[in-house]
């Protein structure tokens, strides 16, 4: 008798990086066995890369954890939900009734964006807790575009992208979506999107000191040196204003400080910048005036450009230079998107502004950027004692990996282990997992619901797309969501409610607030017939169904007919197409004036830093990172699908600097920044510049008592160890991951 198999199709978002690419998963007596692009979906058209398609590989990974784990003795031990919760409840309650919230943090890692539960639950964590530490990977990869919108928009969040699809030219500074899919810039074939813009006649430039994919599909490549990205847009921006080449157009009539800003940028000419970049004066005139030129053009500035010590400047510069040409705001420049699950827009006016530094660390006194703290201060702030108040002592980390990701991870290895108490939400006992005192694994993706909401805000085009799990819970699996509220629950002290309850609270707050305010939809109404009115299988169900109701394109419970719900969602599996994106100025401005502050005061105060960096032209031996297309940071190394050919952790060196070092390739190299050393097998390739190496970003996975077995057999080494955690950008508190100086020996 022959065995009867089970196989069928479902439909299911990628959650491996911001492309948010569309899959259909063959799911075989219910275990995924293979993944394709949807060629239906409405956005990403079919189109998938090396790691959707190992969605089944990572589903089924036999290192991901099935079931809690509670430390005993000082050793974890497999544990029933009911022990777990338990656990954190009796851990955390010492901690917070002898020294408050103030002695808690939170840590939340990248894979937060890709889950609907990261995005919904953690603020009410951290509310539970009553805590201010919080630390997140935003410090170490995109802070300082949230702070320059921040200032320039009033809204951290208001971050334009390009119209990628519309545009007629394109500067990409320190970026390589070849291999990254894009990031702040969620478009789904990004390097099909770049393509088609060459085909209709188009003109792609990158600047980046590597001449990477990306590079070396550009019309022209700039091989700067790392680290120089603001000098280089500042030199732009002066071409445009002293050659009258800026013409806002119709923004003029929003822009403040416009009048301010050539004597700014007065000592910033092309000549006075060119040595500290490395590039030719004649270039940089031939890079403005081309982008003043186009008849549409768009900025894009990405990692490299922020993760280094003038990240905020060159972020705020890629907006100067947008508007200045007159292409913010317009189609084929960079657009704000305008997601479905977002707040409905509001009547254009003056807002509240953006603010840095309402309050300071305990122990280096770090302004806090968008409520949060250096991830960098982290260890400092569990390990170092001051008069100004109590250090950390219990910690909740969801979906983060810092000892990996973070600078110097050994110091704050250390300081994990001296907590109090830990709990750890994450499917591996990874490096920093391991010193959990409980960890709660989520279930594998293809067991979870899917919906972007913080990567569609970032959308080049306006889309809404929902996907109910692909796969039923397993047995004695809880769904993310209902860990992340019975933890909510647990801190509280009430560890054995019902998590509905989290959700119950929220829906009717937010509905509480929305029939009392009088540009909402439901103003005057009543909420608790609404609440009833909401569908969904479950909590986070109703609250997305709440969220796509009262957004912009929302039915408003009835007020606008035809309007989105997750009903309409469910009912167009494959998305609702909403259009291209469309200008939103000024009705997006939330700045006190109402208008763009092309100058805000905090970016004028750190403009002699700049002026200064003219005067001092870096040398000597410096590093960048490096992206994988196979690899999100720390987060894949376990998966044999996705390791190997090209996706090595390798130093590249130019073929001079090997020669002048007395380094062959394949020998190991001995790599010295001021956090400490770590050593890699050498790569000699000329697509690095002299002058500059480059080691991949998430390796090092050779600590004891982690679980995963392929990421251990190859670990790689932990480039941000060469980091002791003192570099950082000013006005956002990133981590300086690029251009940092090193110095290369042989190993051995």
């Amino acid at each position: 008798m022959s065995e009867v198999i089970d196989s069928r199709t479902a439909l299911r978002i990628c959650p491996l990086c911001e492309a948010t690419c569309g899959l259909v998963l063959t799911v075989r007596d219910g275990r995924v066995t293979g993944a394709r692009g949807d060629r239906e979906d409405v956005f990403s058209e079919g189109f998938v890369c090396p790691k959707g398609a190992a969605f089944g590989q990572l589903d089924a990974d036999p290192d991901r954890l099935r079931a809690p784990l509670v430390r005993e003795d000082g050793e974890l031990r497999e544990a029933t939900w009911e022990e777990a919760f338990a656990a954190v409840a009796a851990g955390l309650a010492p901690v917070l009734e002898r020294h408050g919230g103030a002695a808690t943090g939170v840590v939340l890692g990248n894979p937060n964006v890709h889950t609907m539960a990261g995005a919904l639950y953690p603020r009410l964590l951290i509310g539970a807790l009553g805590t201010g530490n919080l630390f997140t990977a935003s410090t170490l990869d995109q802070m300082p575009k949230h702070v320059s919108c921040g200032l320039l928009y009033g809204d951290p969040n208001a971050i334009p992208v390009p119209d990628l699809d519309r545009t007629d030219h394109l500067l990409l500074v320190g970026a390589n979506p070849l291999e990254s899919n894009g990031s702040l810039c969620t478009a789904p074939d990004f390097p099909g999107r770049l393509k088609a813009l060459r085909r209709r006649g188009g003109t792609l430039t990158v600047v980046d000191p590597r001449r990477t994919r990306t590079a070396a599909l550009a019309d022209r490549h700039v091989a700067i040196r790392p680290g120089a990205d603001a000098l280089l847009l500042a030199a732009m921006a002066h071409v445009l204003l002293d050659e009258g080449l800026a013409d806002p157009g119709d923004l003029t009539a929003h822009l403040e400080g416009l009048d301010e800003l050539p004597e700014a940028l007065r000592e910033f000419t092309p000549e006075a910048v060119a040595p500290a970049c490395d590039v030719d004066p004649g270039t940089i005139r031939e890079l403005a005036r081309e982008l003043a030129a186009a008849p549409t053009a768009a900025v894009y500035g990405r990692i490299g450009s922020c993760t280094v010590p003038h990240g905020t400047l060159a972020s705020w510069l890629v907006d100067v230079l947008t508007i200045l040409t007159g292409n913010l705001d317009r189609p084929g420049g960079a657009m704000f998107p305008l997601a479905a699950a977002s707040r409905a827009p509001r009547p254009a006016g003056p807002g509240r502004g953006f603010d840095l530094g309402r309050r300071r660390s305990r122990v280096s006194g770090h302004p806090e950027v968008k409520g949060e703290l250096p991830l960098a201060a982290l260890a400092e702030e569990i390990d170092t004692a001051t008069d100004e108040g109590e250090p950390i002592r219990a910690l909740v980390v969801v979906a983060a990996n810092p000892v990996l990701s973070a600078p110097d991870g050994d110091r704050l290895d250390r300081a994990l282990a001296s907590l109090d108490f830990m709990v750890s939400v994450d499917p591996y006992l990874n490096e920093t997992s391991r010193h959990a005192d409980v960890v709660l694994p989520p279930p594998p993706p293809a067991q979870s619901p899917h919906h972007d909401f913080a990567l569609n805000a970032l959308a080049v085009r306006n889309q809404a797309r929902y996907t109910r799990p692909a796969v039923p819970l397993e047995p004695g699996r809880m769904a993310e969501s209902e860990i992340l509220a019975r933890l909510v629950l647990a801190v509280g002290g009430k560890p054995g409610a019902d998590p509905a309850t989290v959700d119950a609270a929220v829906v009717s707050r937010t509905l509480g607030q929305a029939v009392r305010d009088p540009h909402s939809p439901v103003h005057g109404r009543d909420p608790e017939e609404l609440a009833a009115a909401l569908t969904g299988e479950d909590g986070v169900e109703r609250r997305l169904d709440l969220m796509l109701r009262l957004g912009p394109y929302g039915d408003g419970f009835g007020a606008r007919p035809g309007g989105l719900s997750l009903g309409t969602l469910l009912d167009h599996p494959h998305g609702v197409d909403l259009g291209p994106l469309r200008p939103r100025v000024p009705e997006v401005l939330r700045t006190r004036s109402g208008r763009i502050e092309l100058l805000p005061r905090p970016i004028a105060d750190d403009l002699p830093r700049l002026r200064e960096a003219l005067r001092r032209p870096a040398d000597g031996m410096v590093l960048v990172g490096r992206r994988h297309l196979r690899a999100n940071n720390s987060w894949l190394h376990n998966l044999p699908a996705l390791t190997g050919g090209s996706n090595r952790c390798t130093l590249h060196v130019h073929p001079e600097d090997a020669a002048l070092l007395g380094i062959a390739d394949g020998t190991p190299v001995r790599v010295k920044g001021a956090g400490g050393e770590v050593t890699a097998p050498a790569e000699i390739t000329d697509t690095v510049r002299r002058g500059v190496v480059s080691l991949p970003h998430g390796w090092g996975h050779d600590r004891p008592g982690t679980r995963t077995r392929h990421a251990s057999a190859d670990p790689g080494a932990n480039v941000n160890q060469l980091l002791d955690g003192t570099l950082l950008d000013p006005l956002s508190r990133t981590a300086v991951l690029n251009g940092f100086p090193v110095t290369l020996s042989p190993a051995g």
